[in-house]
């Protein structure tokens, strides 16, 4: 017997008028496991792809993330997710993601990687220097370096760099957070 089609399925199922359970079904959905149910536990986090903050729920098995959707429990998001933070399981899991840090020493046409101590030591060592280059002493402050933040910095982030720049005598110190 030819399957009814799903919307003539779903009118005349009289307890399934939403389209939520058996209606909507076909045998290989039924026998299917959801990614949700592998899930050894569940961890709440945040989307990291803007400052909106949208809650995120984190299925993780055999320490790695299985499944994201959004979190139901959220005051910001209340279990939505935009296209991006939808698609965020693929930011964690693609083959093409960086893990480690690269870097190109001057004049060098191959990156080498660093251990992260390294590099942050790298960089720490930098702007040290590059303030003691730079320091005008007469107005207290450096124009050798800026800071210009991405729009993933939520406001307390933000405030926390431009109090830590400022502190370094930073006079360039930008955001794009625009929401």
């Amino acid at each position: 017997m030819p399957r009814r089609p799903a919307l003539l399925q779903q009118l005349l199922n009289r307890e399934d008028r939403l389209g939520l359970g058996a209606s909507v079904q076909s045998r290989q959905s039924r026998e299917r496991t959801p990614r949700t149910a592998t899930a050894d536990r569940v961890v709440d986090s945040i989307c990291p792809y803007c400052a909106v903050g949208c809650g995120q729920k984190l299925y993780v098995a055999d320490e790695k993330i299985v499944h994201i959707e959004g979190d139901p429990a959220s005051p910001i998001s209340r279990g939505r997710l935009c296209p991006r933070g939808s698609s965020s399981l693929s930011l964690v899991t693609s083959p093409t993601r960086e893990t480690k840090v690269l870097y190109r020493r001057p004049h060098a046409a191959d990156w080498v990687q660093l251990d992260l101590e390294t590099a942050v030591d790298m960089i720490a060592d930098r702007v040290i220097d590059t303030r003691a280059r730079t320091w005008e002493a007469e107005h207290s402050r450096t124009l050798g370096f800026a800071h210009l933040g991405g729009a993933t910095l939520d406001n307390e982030e933000n405030y926390l760099i431009k109090k830590g720049f400022s502190a370094l005598g930073a006079v360039a110190i930008e955001n794009q957070a625009r929401i």
